[in-house]
């Protein structure tokens, strides 16, 4: 073996993974009760209208007590401020892109790069990240959001965001950090139709299994100071007003110590939506009551208001003892601005025609985070990477190729929740920067990504034609995914496929990139093209990532945090199955594979890689007791490149039903050819336990299945029997 070198993942786990057991609740600080007896000071002094005044984003500055502003933005890949765009800020890879990487850390940093630029701007409170598991349904269009369809995987990613943005230890909301808000508690995915805030139903058991550990890990791991529900309900109980989630759950079960704050107009939506409510004053109580502190309008429409002293005055004027529920919510809030500080500084003065670009410390890493991203999902007879030295002309074609500068807004190729960066490097532009004048670029649009017109055909065939390789660039946009974009078919959009036959037919050489923001259901694609990336949405400076990866520059060592689908007849596929009765012949579908077009964990690489079998440092243990369980990575190509290794956990035989395997661990390792690496995990309660028939999680004794390899595939996976007695 050459180089071979151990990577001590059990050593470093409170630095990557930081788990804890259920009970572990974050505890006060002196600084926290310090804060507390100066907000229980500040609230004997406010009038009711004061107090309500406060229970809004973007509330203003009390002048009268010296109460200071908390400006809002969103976060998810970069700062965007919501209805603000003077603020050309850094534009990082989508969230579902970031997750790609499976490296937790460029999150984190990501993070911490979007508060400083917060900070700049005067924002203090962001609603980030999202938390949502991906139940399987890209039909819904925010899947982008998210950081895929695995709890374990959501909760690495989130709790790094959180630390990011937040801030730990004596940074935690300091002058460069803001507050977090995880979201959408919970289970908003989790829908009937794919669609965004539809009715969804679902067992407590599959909530605690799959939606409930992203949340449990903000709070316990990250600290995160502020929650936000989903628009749904649960148990036919609205989010916004089910004590149980919010109080029993979020508050008494998990230690939530921070404030509340409504999705957009949830509150009053209790009588518009919910129909529970008759009033708006009853919808305001309903919310108060269940633990709901701020109540978020965005654009401050009054009449989609419920905590302003229009609708509570009166109610609580003849009914006093209702005020505690305002002074609850109001201290909450308070608390969270003594955390930021901003009682102690004075607030930051923004001219809006200023342009505030980030830096270019801060556009570089964007660029790093997006080479990470990127994944290989094909690569039959080597097309990739392209050999710039043989070929003299290049096709680049399709939609999503190139996109110039909007005149409002942002770009539609960056995914949902962006900022306006201060430029956008796109495929074709990246491409163009690579080669310089080494090689003729043949561009061709093809088609407009929303219309069915094949005009632009015969000019990109004559592209393709006159060129020694062709880079189709396809896929999808935030007019096609994105909050509120959802669909009810998985295909391409408009006439792509068309435009990729006729590509096709020419007989060149052809890569395929993919940029949108869900899984989609590419079967002509995988079928017929020999080379294949997905690139989600990758910041300000996919192009120059893109071409990277296609020329070799960088090779990709991404993996899917979602299943692809076949179908939308497939849906919902991911890899959390349960046992059926495949094993028997039944289960299937008729005359179709059941199986996804490409799986939760998968992605390839230019080079090659060799599992060994995987070793324990203690085959048996105690049911209270941990292991380790080791397995060497070996670079069998003649290429450097990076490996994600997985790790996967099965209770044989429990008391309850379970999905067929679950993602317990993960490392991305880089290798140079022939070198070697030992990747170790740590095996104990956090990985091994289950929720029994009363809801407790326990390690109950017998026989466990531990894979370590690729990818969720079984024929991907290196396996080893664990023993607990």
């Amino acid at each position: 073996m050459i180089g071979k070198q151990t990577v001590l993942l059990g050593l470093l786990l409170a630095v990557f993974f930081g788990c804890t057991k259920s009970n572990d609740i974050p505890k006060k600080t002196e600084k926290d009760k310090e804060i507390e007896e100066k907000v229980q000071s500040l609230i004997s002094k406010m009038t009711l209208d004061e107090k309500i005044a406060e229970m809004t984003q973007d509330a203003p500055a009390n002048e009268r007590l010296g109460i200071p502003y908390m400006k809002y933005g969103e976060a998810l890949h970069g700062l965007w401020l919501v209805l603000d765009y003077y603020g050309n800020t850094t534009v990082y890879p989508q969230a579902i892109a970031a997750a790609s990487t499976w490296e937790p850390e460029f999150v984190k940093e990501m993070a911490s790069q979007t508060a400083i630029e917060a900070r700049a701007l005067g924002v203090t409170h962001c609603y980030s990240p999202n938390l949502d598991v991906i139940s399987g349904d890209p039909r819904y269009g925010r899947v982008e959001e998210s950081y895929g369809e695995d709890p374990y995987l959501v909760s690495r990613m989130g709790v790094a965001f959180i630390q990011g943005l937040q801030g730990m230890g004596d940074e935690r909301f300091d002058e460069n950090h803001v507050i977090a808000t995880a979201k959408h508690f919970i289970g908003y995915p989790e829908n009937r139709r794919g669609i965004n805030g539809g009715f969804s139903d679902m067992s407590e058991r599959r909530l605690r299994e799959v939606y409930l550990p992203p949340f449990e890990a903000a709070i316990k791991e990250a600290r995160v100071g502020s929650i936000m529900p989903g628009h749904q309900d649960f148990n036919g109980v609205p989010n916004h007003m089910n004590t149980w989630l919010l109080k029993d759950i979020l508050r008494d079960e998990l230690g939530f110590d921070g404030f509340i704050v409504s999705d957009n107009n949830d509150i009053a939506r209790l009588g518009t939506m919910h129909f529970i409510a008759e009033t708006r004053t009853k919808s305001a109580f309903l919310g108060l009551k269940a633990g709901v502190d701020m109540d978020l309008v965005i654009g401050k429409i009054e009449k989609l208001a419920a905590y302003n002293s229009k609708v509570l005055k009166d109610t609580i004027t003849q009914n006093p003892e209702l005020e505690k529920y305002i002074d609850k919510a109001t201290s909450r809030i308070l608390k969270a601005k003594y955390q930021l500080g901003l009682f102690d500084s004075e607030p930051k003065e923004i001219d809006t025609k200023t342009v505030y670009a980030g830096s270019k410390e801060h556009q570089d890493f964007s660029y790093e985070m997006a080479k990470k991203a990127i994944i290989l999902l094909k690569n039959d007879d080597n097309v990739l990477p392209l050999d710039m030295s043989k070929i003299k002309s290049l096709a680049v074609i399709g939609p999503n190729a190139h996109e110039n500068r909007p005149k409002k807004g942002t770009y539609s190729l960056l995914g949902g929740y962006s900022g306006l960066p201060p430029f956008y490097v796109s495929a074709l532009d990246g491409i163009k920067a690579k080669v310089g004048d080494k090689v003729k670029i043949n561009y061709a649009k093809g088609c407009d990504l929303l219309s069915n017109s094949k005009a632009g055909f015969p000019a990109a065939i004559s592209a393709a034609k006159k060129s020694d390789a062709v880079v189709l660039v396809i896929g999808g946009s935030r007019r096609t995914g994105g909050e509120g974009a959802d669909r009810d078919n998985l295909d391409l959009y408009g006439v792509q496929k068309e435009l990729v036959k006729a590509i096709h037919k020419t007989g060149k050489p052809v890569v395929a990139v993919l940029i949108n923001g869900r899984p989609l259901s590419i079967n002509y694609v995988a079928e017929n093209i020999p080379s294949i990336l997905e690139t989600w949405y990758l910041g300000m400076r996919s192009g120059d990532a893109i071409a990277d990866a296609i020329f070799g520059d960088v090779n990709p060592g991404g993996k899917l945090t979602v299943s692809f689908p076949r179908s939308v007849g497939q849906v919902p596929v991911t890899y959390l199955e349960r046992p059926d009765f495949i094993g028997s012949g039944k289960g299937l579908f008729l005359k179709s594979d059941k199986s996804p077009l490409f799986p939760f964990g998968y992605g390839l690489s230019y080079t090659t890689f060799k599992y060994s079998t995987p070793k324990f440092g203690n085959a048996t243990i105690g049911a209270d007791g941990s292991t380790i369980v080791s397995v060497d990575v070996t670079n069998t190509g003649d290429r450097s490149g990076d490996e994600v290794v997985q790790m996967y956990v099965r209770d044989d035989f429990a008391s309850v039903g379970r999905y067929n395997k679950m993602l317990k661990g993960f490392k991305r390792i880089s290798l140079q050819p022939g070198e070697t690496k030992t990747v170790t995990f740590k095996l104990g309660f956090d990985e091994l336990n289950i929720l029994n028939q009363k809801m407790k999680k326990v390690v109950e004794p017998g026989t466990f299945t531990i894979s370590v390899g690729a990818s969720s595939l079984e024929k991907d996976l290196q396996k080893a029997t664990l023993r607990v007695k």
